[in-house]
């Protein structure tokens, strides 16, 4: 027995914006059925002596120490702009009039 149905599996592409003819949804119900299959016997792994981990490999991180610098000034930041225009970047306009 499928676990989803022609009605769910079009109301799922219709919250997708995608129009499924009837070939692809059989063919999506055949996938999520088998998705759904092994998520269920998933659920039957016993885990209860498990300990939860984000990553199974400890993994250090790496940080610099975080010492005070003096920043750059206006006018070494800008230097090596490809254009500039009293001291700010001068870039493309990318978006249109709105």
């Amino acid at each position: 027995m499928s676990t989803f149905t022609k009605e769910q599996m079009k109301h799922i592409g219709d919250l997708a914006s995608i129009a499924l003819n009837d070939e692809e949804i059989d063919r999506f119900l055949h996938e999520l059925d088998s998705i759904a299959e092994s998520i269920s016997q998933m659920q039957d792994i016993p885990t209860d002596n498990v300990e939860p981990t984000t990553n199974p490999i400890a993994i250090e991180a790496y940080l610099r120490p975080d010492e005070a610098v003096t920043p750059l000034s206006q006018k070494d930041a800008i230097a090596g702009a490809p254009v500039s225009e009293a001291g700010m970047f001068v870039a493309p306009k990318i978006l249109g009039e709105e």
